[in-house]
C-alpha cells in the first residue's frame, strides 16, 4: 500500500529524504503574537493536500484548517485567544463568544448549550448549592497535558496522530477528565477524533458534550448546500420563521442576519453512522461531518449569515436543544459514578467533488 498517489512506498520514501517530513509530519509550533500568544499548537500536514492546526493549550480543538490551500474552519474576528484572557462568568456567560474560533470548539465537559444556575447540591458543599454555567461550558477554554505526538508507520501505511488530557476540575466540583486522540493518515484528506470522558471524582457529576464544527469562506458561499438524510426537524429558532433564510442552500452575507437554529433529527446510513455535508461546487470542495447517533443522539445546524461573522456550525450533541435545565426536568441529563466514562468518535472528511 503506497502513501501518496505517486506510488512511494516508506523504503522508497527514505531513499529519496532524510527527513521523512519532506511528505507530512506533525510539527509543534508556539504562536507569538496579540491574543494567540503563547499558545501550543500541533501542525499537521497529511501530504494529500490537507493541513490543521490543534490548539494544545485551548482543548486540544482544531482551529485552522484547510484543502488545497483552501481555508474550511471558519476564523471569527477573535483570533485563537489565550485561555489565559478569558473570564467564564463574564457577560452573563456569554464570554464564550469572545474566544469562538477554528473547525472545532468543543462544548461540556459538565455543561453545554444555554448558561444559566443549576442545583450542586450533589457535592455537598453549604456554600456551593447552585454552580454557574457559561455558554457551552468551560473545557474549550482549558489547556491540555500533551501526551504525544508524531507518525507511526505499519508497513507503508504512516498515521499522523496526537494525544493529550483535558483535567476540568474543582475543590467542591466536578473532576472530570477528558481524553482525546487525533488521527490523520499520511496522503490522507481526514480527521479521526477519539474522545474518551472519565469522572474521576467521587461525586456524581453531570456529563454534557457537543462539537461546534465551524465551517467559514471560502467553503461557505453564496450557494454552497447543506445536505443530510434529515428525517425530522424537532425545533428551529423563532428567528427561522421571521427570517425564512433557506438552511438548505445558502445566501450571501447579511448585515444584521439574526442566527437561525435547528435541531435536526438525522437517519443513520446503512453503517449506522450519520453523515451531514457542506457543499461547495462553485469551488468544487466539501466538507462531511460523521458520527455515531449512539453517542450524539442530538444534532444541531447553526446558520449565521452575519457579515462578518458568516459561518454554519454542523453540531453533534448528547442533549436536546433545551439544554441542561430541561434534561435535568425530563430525567435525560448523563449522570457519570467515580469511573464511569462515555467515548465518541467522530471522522471529518474534506471532500474533493
Amino acid at each position: 500500500m503506497s502513501v501518496l498517489e505517486g506510488g512511494y512506498d516508506r523504503l522508497q520514501l527514505a531513499e529519496r529524504s532524510g527527513d521523512p517530513h519532506v511528505v507530512g509530519g506533525v510539527r509543534a509550533v508556539v504562536l507569538d503574537d496579540g491574543a494567540e500568544r503563547g499558545i501550543r499548537v500541533l501542525e499537521f500536514r497529511t501530504g494529500g493536500g490537507l493541513r490543521f492546526e490543534v490548539l494544545v493549550d485551548r482543548a486540544m480543538d482544531i482551529g485552522v484548517a484547510e484543502l488545497d490551500d483552501l481555508s474550511f474552519g471558519w476564523r471569527s474576528a477573535t483570533g485563537f485567544r489565550h485561555p489565559g484572557l478569558h473570564h467564564e462568568g463574564d457577560e452573563n456567560g456569554l464570554a464564550w463568544l469572545r474566544s469562538m474560533s477554528g473547525l472545532l470548539v468543543t462544548g461540556g465537559l459538565d455543561h453545554t448549550l444555554a448558561p444559566g444556575e443549576f442545583d450542586a447540591s450533589q457535592y455537598r458543599y453549604p456554600r456551593k448549592a447552585t454552580v454557574r454555567h457559561g455558554l457551552h461550558g468551560r473545557v474549550a477554554n482549558l489547556p491540555a497535558r500533551l501526551g504525544g505526538y508524531g507518525e507511526s508507520w505499519v508497513g507503508d501505511r504512516a498515521v499522523l496522530w496526537a494525544e493529550g488530557e483535558v483535567r476540568q476540575a474543582a475543590v467542591f466540583g466536578e473532576h472530570l477528565l477528558l481524553r482525546r486522540r487525533i488521527e490523520a493518515d499520511l496522503g490522507g484528506t481526514e480527521v479521526r477524533l477519539t474522545d474518551v470522558v472519565v469522572n474521576t471524582g467521587f461525586d456524581p457529576t453531570p456529563h454534557m458534550l457537543l462539537y461546534h464544527c465551524d465551517l467559514g469562506w471560502p467553503l461557505l458561499d453564496e450557494g454552497t448546500t447543506f445536505e443530510a438524510k434529515v428525517s425530522s426537524t424537532r425545533w428551529e429558532s423563532p428567528s427561522v420563521k421571521a427570517q425564512g433564510a433557506s438552511h438548505l442552500r445558502f445566501g450571501p452575507p447579511v448585515v444584521g442576519f439574526e442566527e437561525q437554529v435547528y435541531e435536526h433529527e438525522l437517519a443513520p446510513e446503512a453503517d449506522g453512522r450519520a453523515r451531514a455535508r457542506l457543499l461547495n461546487a462553485k469551488i468544487g470542495r466539501g466538507f462531511e461531518l460523521d458520527y455515531d447517533p449512539a453517542e450524539f443522539p442530538h444534532f444541531f445546524e447553526w446558520v449565521n449569515l452575519r457579515a462578518g461573522d458568516y459561518v454554519v456550525g454542523l453540531e453533534p450533541s448528547t442533549h436536546g436543544i433545551e439544554g441542561e435545565a430541561a434534561a435535568r426536568r425530563d430525567g435525560a441529563l448523563t449522570w457519570l459514578g467515580h469511573g464511569d466514562e462515555r467515548s465518541y468518535h467522530t471522522t471529518m472528511r474534506f471532500l474533493r467533488l
